[in-house]
């Protein structure tokens, strides 16, 4: 029997009868010539490259991510480095005020000199590392660094400006360390 011939059997005989040409399949897995599968395999190793390639770009775009990151924040611990040291010292520079401004007998004025160097040695420090005192002394109130305890009605001045600052604040380069507290204006 040919490759295109159908058998039919009836009632006991075998005919045999031609297929056409159109319904003939040709065989389904034919043998793959040794250029398709070059071809094939040129492909899967462009599509693993381009994939690679990808991956890479992904990764190399993550560690610059992460260096700019590292930087910044290298950065930014060496500019408020001190910080927390500067908010320990500040009450200190605060109980040096306040003793400045008491009144001491004349036998006490050696003490008075140490304790004003002391406190001019100490608030040249924090200025030499950035840390500068809030001047807001009869300026219009700003919430953003002053804090209002008390207003008080004065006769002459428009409401919302500072009368007296009660705790000065400071600022560490461009962050506020401490809010003054301050007296405003009703």
């Amino acid at each position: 029997m040919k490759k295109n011939e159908h058998v039919e059997e009836k009632a006991g005989e075998a005919e045999v009868t031609p297929i056409p040409e159109e319904e003939i399949v040709e065989d389904l897995n034919p043998e793959p010539s040794r250029e398709e599968l070059l071809q094939q395999e040129i492909e899967k190793l462009q599509a693993e490259v381009s994939k690679l390639k990808n991956d890479y770009a992904l990764a190399y775009a993550d560690t610059e991510n992460m260096k700019k990151r590292l930087r910044s924040e290298a950065e930014q611990t060496r500019k408020y480095r001190i910080q927390s040291f500067a908010l320990e010292v500040l009450p200190v520079l605060d109980n040096l005020e306040r003793a400045l401004a008491q009144e001491a007998p004349e036998e006490a004025q050696a003490y008075v000199k140490g304790v004003e160097m002391t406190y001019e040695q100490l608030k040249n420090a924090l200025v030499q590392e950035g840390v500068q005192e809030i001047d807001c002394l009869g300026k219009p109130f700003d919430a953003a660094y002053q804090q209002a305890i008390m207003t008080e009605k004065q006769e002459g001045t428009e409401p919302g400006i500072v009368l007296q600052v009660l705790q000065k604040g400071y600022m560490l380069k461009d962050r506020i360390l401490r809010a003054a507290m301050v007296k405003v204006s009703a």
